[in-house]
């Protein structure tokens, strides 16, 4: 123990993370030929060669590889001490930071968050961000925990969890008077709002339509369930979606579900990173919704 450096670990950990020394340097308000010494002291003391050269790029050796999966766990085990010791010992009473994707259905958040409505003990916090901000949140120690409706893998230098939480059936919505049938065939003359053609709900009502033959007259694309909801309900089109993306307005009766879609679902994950202090409410609130 006494041979290893953190400091210079450390510096080997955003270099690694980065693989550019003039951008990490910057960074970290140190020079170039400094942050090289430092890994240089790292590679000499260890007696190891982390990094060669490939042209101008940086690239880990076989040792570096092994390194940073070792100083990815000790620096953010670090970042997690740092959160606690400054925001002080996770209490039933201290916030459950939720990260939620920013075009999601809010109605399925407050469905996953209804344990804590009812419960006046609680605490929590909501943040609505971009997918890739959300994991930056979470793997800097910001949130709890993310709500999700795009897949994550883990790999070595991060280690996700991605749980299914639920598979929401998608339909076919839309004002009340619209034509009613079983099958896609029978809406061959309606306008449609749809989500953009990159989500897998659109790829797969995509695929029936073309099994069918139906050419949707797309007259609206909106990647925000928020969105995707008021154009359903004002455009006088239809849609698809959830059905618990509109709940209010089909128990009004101002939208109207009609077809289900065969083998079609919006899946909604929950994200979290590896920990050794969880917050109390989470596996409760887990527990309530599965």
């Amino acid at each position: 123990m006494g041979r290893l450096n953190y400091h210079h670990l450390y510096y080997f950990w955003q270099v690694a993370r980065g693989v550019n020394l003039t951008e990490t340097a910057q960074r970290l308000h140190v020079s170039q030929s400094a942050l090289s010494a430092q890994i240089k002291q790292l590679e000499q003391s260890m007696q190891v060669q982390l990094f060669q050269r490939q042209g101008r790029r940086l690239v880990l050796t076989d040792s570096g590889y092994q390194t940073l999966k070792y100083a990815e766990d000790i620096f953010s085990r670090g970042e997690e001490l740092e959160q606690l010791l400054l925001n002080g010992m996770q209490s039933q009473h201290s916030p459950l930071r939720i990260g939620t994707l920013a075009t999601m259905s809010r109605n399925f958040i407050e469905s996953f968050i209804a344990p804590l409505l009812g419960n006046p003990a609680s605490r929590y916090s909501l943040f609505s961000m971009t997918q890739t901000a959300l994991l930056n949140a979470l793997a800097a120690h910001q949130l709890d925990l993310v709500l999700s409706n795009i897949a994550v893998q883990g790999n070595d230098s991060q280690l996700w969890q991605c749980r299914l939480l639920a598979r929401q059936p998608v339909a076919v919505i839309g004002p009340p008077g619209k034509a009613a049938g079983n099958a896609l065939p029978a809406y061959q003359q309606q306008r449609w709002v749809l989500p953009p053609v990159q989500s897998p709900v659109r790829t797969a009502f995509d695929a029936l339509a073309a099994q069918y033959q139906l050419q949707p007259e797309v007259i609206a694309e909106a990647d925000d369930m928020a969105m995707l909801r008021l154009l359903a309900r004002d455009s006088g089109a239809l849609t698809v979606m959830p059905a618990v993306v509109v709940k209010d307005e089909l128990n009004s009766g101002r939208l109207q579900q009609y077809l289900t879609l065969p083998e079609v679902h919006e899946n909604f994950y929950i994200i979290t990173t590896q920990r050794e202090l969880v917050h109390p409410q989470l596996q409760h609130l887990l527990h309530a919704f599965s």
